[in-house]
């Protein structure tokens, strides 16, 4: 079993590092060293999580089309694939933009979906795996594993970059993108390998059942617990994940740091949230999994809040504190939450109930990194300062993190199981209703 976690692990990892390129480093150039908007950049990055609801789609397909034998494997293949060549393209389209803004934005619409697409398909495909392998009462450790390798693939892909970057030039840019795109790739096979056990062809499609996308979401969304949990998840990412596209930018706006210097900043976030996994290891058994959580949440309010001081005062040495509570606060918070969110599937219908949390994800990092380009470029232009417009989005993700923790007091694991089992029920409304 401990061989199939590092297995899980390594393809955690290898999607993860695809994602820092684009979301720490690309981000940072496109904003300060292009000039861009960051309203503009926002939506370029968050572009691809337009198309998260295919992900109830993706798990509910999987679960009764294996292909090949295989029910996870396939879709985890196309993901990678689709990542690693977004990754590797994104630098082009960067550097087109201030050049020829229509052409730059109908790339970016391609280079960006493909990424968002592959990650779409590869997120729900590897979670779902988990779920399945690890049973209900490891489902915690494989988290832990996969969300320990997945940093430490942050840790090393952010100095990496730093390294390559020394000093940086459009050229090195694209030569380190190709770098971290081919490496994500091989990671992610070499996981794959002989994971997934194949199955007999009389059972591939026992049981099976069509459903068009409405039924699918009727079917999801008819159970409260679900939904209550859908936005809880949706505000607490917004919050949490929305600054990803921010942070760096942010740094080198207020305390002129340069390209190399933050983007070891993700390295500083990742190595606090390793130290916080053990953390979460020590609470395990003292403390419930709902308390873990909202430790996590109140932690993060407070990283915020920090951050968002260092810019009203203008200390360097505030926002770097800022930063160690927010990798903190973020381990703690994701760990217990993914292992929350684990044990809101139903046997059967694994791939299903993991679609619609990674539509809340993915939805969550669209509305997150939208909401927060735009808050910054406005309040930026009303208040004649760019790091004012960031001081406000940081205290709103405050604000956002508040009230998914008020929403989390209402969500019962125990009252979602007893009506998981009814949703029967709701599966024969929704076809009724589709075949009227």
């Amino acid at each position: 079993m401990f061989r199939k976690r590092l297995q899980i692990g390594l393809i955690h990892m290898a999607v993860a590092m695809t994602l820092v390129p684009i979301n720490s480093t690309l981000n940072r150039i496109m904003i300060k060293e292009l000039a861009l908007s960051a309203t503009l950049v926002a939506i370029m990055a968050s572009l691809p999580y337009l198309f998260s609801p295919i992900q109830i789609a993706i798990g509910s397909f999987s679960d009764r089309h294996p292909i090949f034998g295989w029910r996870r494997t396939p879709y985890i293949v196309l993901g990678l694939l689709l990542t690693v060549a977004g990754v590797i393209l994104s630098p082009a389209v960067a550097f087109l933009l201030p050049e020829n803004r229509w052409l730059g934005l109908g790339l970016g619409i391609l280079v960006f979906g493909a990424w968002g697409m592959g990650f779409n398909f590869a997120t729900v495909s590897y979670f779902s795996l988990a779920s399945e392998i690890s049973g209900e009462k490891g489902r915690s450790r494989t988290i832990a594993v996969m969300f320990f390798m997945m940093i430490s693939g942050i840790i090393l892909t952010s100095i990496g970059l730093g390294r390559l970057l020394e000093p940086y030039s459009p050229a090195l840019l694209e030569r380190a993108f190709r770098i971290v795109g081919i490496l994500a790739l091989i990671l992610g096979l070499i996981g794959l390998f002989g994971l997934e056990p194949r199955i007999p062809k009389e059972k591939a499609f026992a049981g099976e059942m069509r459903y068009s996308m409405s039924s699918l979401v009727q079917i999801v969304f008819g159970n409260r617990q679900v939904t209550l949990f859908f936005w809880y998840l949706i505000l607490l990412l917004a919050a949490i994940l929305g600054q990803d596209v921010l942070l760096e930018p942010f740094a080198g706006e207020a305390f002129n740091l340069p390209v190399d210097a933050t983007t070891r900043i993700t390295s500083i976030w990742g190595i606090c949230v390793l130290l916080s996994l053990m953390i979460t290891g020590l609470l395990e058994g003292r403390v419930s999994k709902l308390g873990v959580v909202k430790i996590g949440g109140l932690a993060a309010i407070i990283a915020f809040l920090t951050i968002a001081a260092s810019g009203m005062i203008l200390n360097k040495s505030l926002f770097y504190a800022g930063v160690l509570a927010l990798g903190l606060s973020t381990g703690i918070s994701t760990v217990s939450n993914l292992s929350l969110m684990l044990d809101m599937t139903v046997a059967g219908k694994v791939g299903m109930f993991m679609g619609a949390w990674g539509m809340a994800n993915a939805l969550s990092r669209l509305t997150g990194s939208v909401l927060s380009g735009f808050v910054r470029d406005a309040v930026s232009q009303i208040a004649h300062s760019p790091v004012t417009g960031y001081v406000v989005v940081f205290g709103i993700d405050a604000a956002l993190l508040v009230v998914s923790l008020i929403l989390l007091r209402q969500i019962d694991v125990n009252l979602f199981k007893h009506q998981a089992k009814q949703i029967s029920i709701v599966e024969r409304g929704a076809m009724a209703s589709e075949a009227g």
